[in-house]
């Protein structure tokens, strides 16, 4: 019913930068928040960042002043732009969305297939 597709993951050096991106379709009647999250080996995933209808958002603290998560707009896009990474951001990460289908107006919780990201010398 609710398609997530996320691209933008792959290899970096310490202090490089990636953008991650994540798009929604289906039967979407409203998108409340989308976000990421991410989990490295043998670690629980982990909030990321959060961005809710209007704009608000919040980020774990690991991350402030690093990266920062952008869109949720009439293309329910959100982008996660990640700067001066480190090797302990390496993760795969997974995007979320928290929906309320079109069909039945119920509110699902959503979750895209998750991409690779390594930050390595």
């Amino acid at each position: 019913q609710v398609q997530l597709v996320e691209s933008g993951g792959g290899l970096v050096q310490p202090g490089g930068s990636l953008r991650l991106s994540c798009a929604a379709s289906g039967r979407i009647f409203r998108i409340n928040a989308m976000g990421w999250y991410r989990q490295a080996p043998g670690k629980q995933r982990e909030l990321v960042a959060t961005i809710r209808t209007g704009g608000s958002t919040d980020y774990a603290d690991s991350v402030k002043g690093r990266f920062t998560i952008s869109g949720l707009d009439a293309k329910n896009t959100v982008w996660l732009q990640m700067n001066s990474l480190k090797a302990e951001d390496t993760a795969v990460y997974y995007c979320n969305a928290v929906v309320v289908l079109s069909t039945s107006l119920l509110t699902v919780n959503r979750w895209g297939q998750g991409t690779q990201v390594t930050v390595s010398s």
